[in-house]
C-alpha cells in the first residue's frame, strides 16, 4: 500500500496543516501591534462581506427583525431604529456585523494579553458596585455570556473578580487547534470542559465555584422557548437547570467594543419569583434571560454574533422580496 492510499492519511495532513496555520495566524495576532491589527481586522471583515452571500443575507434579515422591533417600540439609538425602513443605513450595519466578527477573532487570538491592568485600563464597567458585591472569590454563581461584542473581555473580567471559572466549549473539529485554545484559557483562569462533559459544571457549583455559560444560541435542538424581539425562538436550557439544582445565583454580562480595543458592559441579575413552583421559576427566569438579551443586543445590534446564525424558524425560509434580500 502506498503512502497516499493509506486510509485517513490525507485527512491527517491536512488537519496538521490546518492546525499550524490557525495556530500561528492567532499567535501572530498575540504579538502584533495594536493599530495594525485592527486596521487588518476591518480589512477581512470587508472581504468576508463581500464574498459570503449566505451568512450576508441571514445576517440582514435577523437585524432587520431586530431594528424593526426597536423601531415599533421606540428603544435604542434612533439611528439604529431609523436603519429599519433605510436600505443603506441597513447594509451599512451588516457590513460592519462582519468587522466586529473579524474583530472578535483577534480577540481570541489576544486572550492571553488580556491582563487584569489591560481590562481595567480598556473597559469601562456602567455598575461597579454592584458587581462588586455580585462577583466573589469562593462563590457559587452562574455567569451567563453571549455571542456579543468582545466576547472574551466579560469573561477574562469576571475571573479577576472571582478567581477561577469552569466553562463549557463547542468541541472544535480540528483537536490540535482545541487543545491550544485549552491552554491559553487555562493560563487566563478559564477551566474548559467539553459539551459532552457538562455535569463538571454541577460539581463545580456544588464546590462553591463559578460557572461561565454562552447561553444566547441554542446548539442542541432542545431549549427553552421564549419571545425575543417580538418572536418566539429557543435559548439553551443550561443555566435554568443549573441555578434549579444548585439554587447558585445567576448573572448576566455582555461587553460591546466603543472603539478599537475600548470596551463598555455591565453585569445584571437574572432574578425569578420568589415561592413560585420549581417550573415556574425555570420558565420566569428564561423569560428574564430572553429580556436581558434583548437590553444588551439594543446597545449595539451589529455586534451580535448570533446573527449569522439561525435564531428564528420563520426567517429561515425568507419570502422573496423586501428591500436588501437581493444583492
Amino acid at each position: 500500500m502506498t503512502a497516499s492510499s493509506r486510509p485517513g492519511l490525507g485527512h491527517r495532513a491536512t488537519d496538521a496543516v490546518t492546525a499550524f496555520l490557525v495556530i500561528a495566524g492567532l499567535k501572530i495576532m498575540l504579538h502584533m501591534p495594536d493599530r495594525p491589527i485592527w486596521t487588518l481586522a476591518n480589512l477581512a471583515g470587508n472581504v468576508s462581506y463581500r464574498f459570503s452571500r449566505t451568512r450576508r443575507d441571514r445576517a440582514r434579515r435577523n437585524l432587520r427583525r431586530i431594528l424593526e422591533w426597536m423601531a415599533a417600540n421606540g428603544v435604542g439609538d434612533k439611528s439604529y431604529r431609523a436603519a429599519a425602513t433605510d436600505p443603506k443605513a441597513l447594509e451599512a450595519l451588516v457590513k460592519s456585523a462582519f468587522r466586529h466578527h473579524a474583530h472578535y477573532n483577534v480577540e481570541l487570538g489576544r486572550a492571553p494579553r488580556f491582563t487584569e491592568a489591560w481590562v481595567q485600563e480598556r473597559l469601562d464597567v456602567e455598575n461597579p458596585a454592584e458587581v462588586d458585591v455580585w462577583l466573589s472569590p469562593g462563590k457559587a454563581l452562574i455567569l451567563i455570556g453571549m455571542h456579543f461584542g468582545a466576547i472574551e473581555v466579560p469573561g477574562i473580567f469576571a475571573i479577576h473578580h472571582v478567581g477561577r471559572m469552569v466553562s463549557p466549549m463547542e468541541t472544535v473539529a480540528n483537536a490540535r487547534v482545541q487543545r491550544y485554545i485549552l491552554s491559553t484559557r487555562d493560563t487566563i483562569g478559564i477551566r474548559i470542559v467539553t459539551l459532552a462533559d457538562a455535569a463538571q459544571l454541577l460539581t463545580a457549583l456544588r464546590n462553591g465555584e463559578a460557572v461561565g455559560l454562552v447561553a444566547d444560541r441554542n446548539l442542541t435542538g432542545g431549549g427553552i422557548e421564549v419571545e425575543l424581539f417580538g418572536a418566539p425562538t429557543k435559548i439553551p436550557a443550561g443555566p435554568v437547570l443549573l441555578a434549579a439544582e444548585t439554587g447558585a445565583p445567576v448573572y448576566m454580562s455582555a461587553v460591546r467594543r466603543i472603539g478599537p480595543g475600548r470596551y463598555r458592559g455591565r453585569v445584571r441579575q437574572v432574578l425569578a419569583p420568589e415561592g413560585a413552583s420549581r417550573r415556574e421559576r425555570s420558565r420566569s427566569m428564561a423569560r428574564e434571560e430572553a429580556r436581558l438579551f434583548e437590553e444588551f443586543i439594543i446597545d449595539a445590534p451589529e455586534q451580535w454574533l448570533a446573527l449569522f446564525h439561525p435564531i428564528w424558524q420563520d426567517l429561515e425560509q425568507p419570502a422573496s422580496g423586501g428591500f436588501g434580500d437581493n444583492s
